[in-house]
């Protein structure tokens, strides 16, 4: 388990998949503000690459979030559209309701630069967001990244085009500030 101050990186269990389809992808508004597609229900014996405890290919890794003081699943995190030729790859989670304001998202964006700089050697972590979503703004910046541009327009989201954020972050500027 990679670690942060508050919360581990582990391997996603088989039971981890119910609890993250009820918290996170059966809710029409989270699904819709976070995935490019749009929303759809998912199965509970869907493949759904989003909620299958293995991934196959090399470009993704899937982690489950816990709280390190007892073990609680929160949510999950994904390094995904790994480049390795270019040592580059996006960062992306999602909290249970009950764990959003708490810091950990801050937490868990710390340990995923951790592996991705120092466990896979990239160069470059990349975050893209809706321009209202202050909580992950948040999470990225107080973690180094810096906003490179917006995305005009750029996502379809419940009725409306919304703008999103593009942040970057190189290895040589990631200042370590977890225990990761």
């Amino acid at each position: 388990m990679l670690r942060g101050d508050t919360v581990g990186l582990r391997a996603r269990h088989a039971e981890d998949i119910p609890v993250l389809r009820a918290g996170l992808y059966d809710d029409v508004v989270y699904g819709s503000r976070t995935d490019s597609q749009p929303w759809r229900p998912v199965s509970p014996d869907s493949k759904d690459p989003r909620l299958t405890v293995e991934h196959k290919g090399e470009d993704s890794v899937k982690f489950s979030v816990v709280e390190l003081a007892g073990g609680t699943l929160v949510g999950g995190a994904t390094l995904w559209g790994i480049d390795s030729h270019n040592r580059f790859a996006h960062i992306g989670l999602g909290l249970l309701p009950s764990a959003r304001g708490k810091g950990h998202g801050t937490d868990v964006v710390a340990v995923l630069c951790h592996y991705g700089f120092v466990v896979r050697g990239l160069r470059r972590l990349q975050i893209e967001t809706l321009a209202d979503n202050t909580a992950m703004l948040r999470a990225a910046e107080r973690n180094g990244f810096v906003r490179e541009g917006v995305l005009r327009s750029s996502a379809w989201v419940m009725g409306e085009f919304l703008d999103e954020v593009l942040l970057g972050l190189l290895a040589d500027e990631w200042r370590p500030a977890s225990k990761a």
